[in-house]
């Protein structure tokens, strides 16, 4: 028993410290957790252009969105646009730079390390951004309407003017990337089911060496 408690242990503080190294954890596979909002990126910022989907990737907010819902991509299907807030029923940032709160807004500052009205590409963090591809210098939409005008969405700037989060009708052709809530694959999951394997293998040995029981 003491050795199962041992294990569960080493499995939380190992998850916990895969957690507490950094914000943004290459799952491999073309897929990016971030694990300050929970949420997993594309790592290819571009997948619609590079799987066939659109010739060029820019989209009218109605394609855009319809791209995202229906993706299946690493095995997952509950993929979306990025938020333009942080938690549903949060308020709106902008139009205005800085808006960390936005899920596009916390890549572009906080883990790219960005500057507001600069391009994405100067972020003094080069290792996150090393993890993504095909990041275009241009507007990108979010998933969130224009509260006051539904026939508008919010996107956001990764260049010229980049950092700048605002609205817009949503007809003209912007770029997309897609999102999931949550980890790819959970690692309390994996840890669970790594201390449950190794319990199992533990227990089958003892049995082995305890042989049969004594006669009466």
């Amino acid at each position: 028993m003491k050795t199962l408690r041992y294990l569960a242990l080493v499995a939380t503080l190992t998850a916990a410290a895969a957690n507490a190294q950094a914000a943004l954890v290459n799952r491999g596979g073309g897929m990016v957790y971030d694990t300050t909002f929970n949420i997993t990126w594309l790592a290819d910022w571009n997948t619609a252009k590079t799987s066939g989907y659109h010739a060029d990737g820019a989209m009218d907010w109605d394609s855009a969105k319809a791209w995202a819902d229906n993706l299946v991509f690493g095995g997952y299907d509950d993929w979306r646009l990025p938020s333009a807030q942080h938690s549903a029923g949060a308020s709106v940032c902008g139009p205005a730079f800085d808006c960390t709160d936005s899920e596009m807004g916390h890549m572009f500052y906080d883990n790219w390390g960005a500057t507001r009205g600069l391009d994405f590409y100067t972020g003094s963090n080069a290792a996150n951004l090393a993890l993504f591809s095909n990041v275009q210098a241009g507007p990108y939409w979010t998933g969130t309407d224009y509260a006051s005008d539904p026939s508008s969405a919010w996107f956001f700037y990764t260049a010229s003017t980049g950092g700048f989060q605002t609205y817009v009708s949503k007809r003209p052709p912007l770029f997309a990337v897609a999102v999931r809530s949550g980890d790819v694959p959970e690692p309390s999951s994996l840890a669970l089911a790594l201390v449950s394997l190794l319990a199992m293998g533990m227990l089958a040995s003892k049995s082995r060496q305890a042989g049969p029981p004594s006669p009466g």
